[in-house]
């Protein structure tokens, strides 16, 4: 019975490294695919205008409020 017991540990230690080895080809797999997917949107028109927003979101927070305060009181 003690034989088959250390056969078994045996087995499951396997049977985990296949599991870890198998799980981090996948998450190869999909980083690759994901990597894949972002060019194809980085080449798309729809692409070329988000990050063409995104510069112009970032040009415009660079040069707003520049010490003013946002609202101005005046007392008349």
């Amino acid at each position: 019975m003690g034989c088959f017991s250390c056969f078994d540990g045996t087995q499951k230690q396997q049977r985990k490294e296949e599991e870890r080895q198998a799980s981090a080809e996948a998450r190869a797999k999909a980083a690759e695919a994901a990597q894949r997917r972002k060019e194809q949107f980085d080449k798309s028109a729809a692409g070329r205008a988000a990050q063409a927003q995104l510069q112009q979101m970032a040009k415009q927070s660079a040069n707003t409020n520049k010490g003013e305060p946002v609202l101005k009181w005046q007392m008349t």
